[in-house]
């Protein structure tokens, strides 16, 4: 297939996921194209939101969108490792040891309110979010693809909840907000859902198998040596800021390339332009980074500190 016809496959695929979950969440089209984006990219996703306005029914959409496996994990401060990965069992009737898969082992795992469990259930996810596969002991297990986590998160500053560590964050390729409605928005909420639930009525739109195809193409699309040194003049200017103490590792670099290859031919082109990056940064890197204790102090924000670096970095002039 040509590069042509598969940009052109990749944007038809991102507009017709898009509508099938609009029909759900109203008004949220730029966070949708961005969701579908990170899925392009074989990335996770973090919903960081107050209770109440979507997340969850945005991931479920998602998910209904693909015809791909799903599972719902609902974490709580008592949830075990083993809970989600699955455990070993003695069957009596077979006189054998049998192995019971957790929801892990699924295409599409929504991790609800993941700061609501501990440290230690939250870290079991590492493995799978990271090397795509799951570690029973001392057995290796791959998971489906395609794989993707979507989590949800409360702030931490309400009650109950437990700070993701720097190492997890890092594993999501996006953090997103969805932010409440507006007046019309809300108003066409309570008018969509008055007597139906439009979540139940939703269908697969895309085949997984060609999702994985074009999950490959995305690869292709052309970044200029301009682009990425753009790129890479943004992450070491994380690593320089002042009110930064720990700026974006390699890892952080890779996944905003990766993202920009893949709006782009959301978009409907075959090459990156700075748009794209500009696009991105503030989802794709400001949860990647820790504020100074000065900062902190003051209640700086990282996305302000990313669009400052944004506005301080030199645009590349492509000939």
């Amino acid at each position: 297939m040509e590069q042509n016809d598969e940009i052109r496959l990749i944007q038809s695929m991102v507009q017709t996921i898009g509508s099938n979950i609009s029909r759900v969440i109203i008004g949220k089209g730029d966070v949708i194209e961005l969701l579908v984006v990170a899925l392009l990219c074989e990335g996770h996703v973090l919903f960081e939101d107050v209770p109440g306005i979507g997340k969850t029914t945005m991931a479920k959409a998602l998910s209904r969108s693909l015809g791909c496996s799903f599972q719902r994990i609902q974490f709580t401060p008592d949830l075990l490792p083993s809970d989600i990965t699955g455990i070993t069992f003695y069957n009596q009737k077979k006189g054998e040891f049998e192995f019971r898969p957790g929801p892990l082992l699924s295409q599409i795992v929504l991790a609800d309110e993941i700061n609501r469990a501990t440290p230690r259930t939250q870290s079991a996810l590492l493995e799978a979010m990271e090397e795509r596969q799951i570690s029973i002991e001392r057995n290796t297990l791959a998971l489906p693809r395609p794989f993707m986590v979507v989590a949800t998160q409360n702030p931490v500053e309400l009650e109950g909840t437990f700070p993701l560590p720097e190492a997890q964050l890092d594993r999501f390729l996006m953090r997103l907000r969805l932010n409440y409605p507006n007046k019309d928005e809300e108003r066409q909420i309570l008018r969509r859902f008055k007597e139906a639930q439009p979540l139940q009525e939703l269908k697969p739109v895309v085949d997984a198998e060609q999702l994985m195809r074009l999950q490959k193409a995305i690869r292709r699309i052309y970044v200029s040596a301009g682009i990425e040194n753009y790129i890479i003049e943004l992450i070491h200017a994380t690593r320089d800021h002042n009110e930064i103490e720990l700026g974006i590792s390699p890892r952080g670099t890779l996944a905003l390339y990766r993202a920009s290859q893949a709006l782009a031919a959301a978009r409907g082109r075959n090459y990156v332009i700075p748009d794209d990056v500009k696009h991105l940064a503030p989802h794709v890197l400001s949860h990647r980074m820790i504020a100074t204790s000065h900062s902190r102090l003051h209640g700086h924000d990282m996305d302000q500190v990313i669009v400052d670096i944004l506005q301080s970095t030199a645009v590349p002039v492509e000939q």
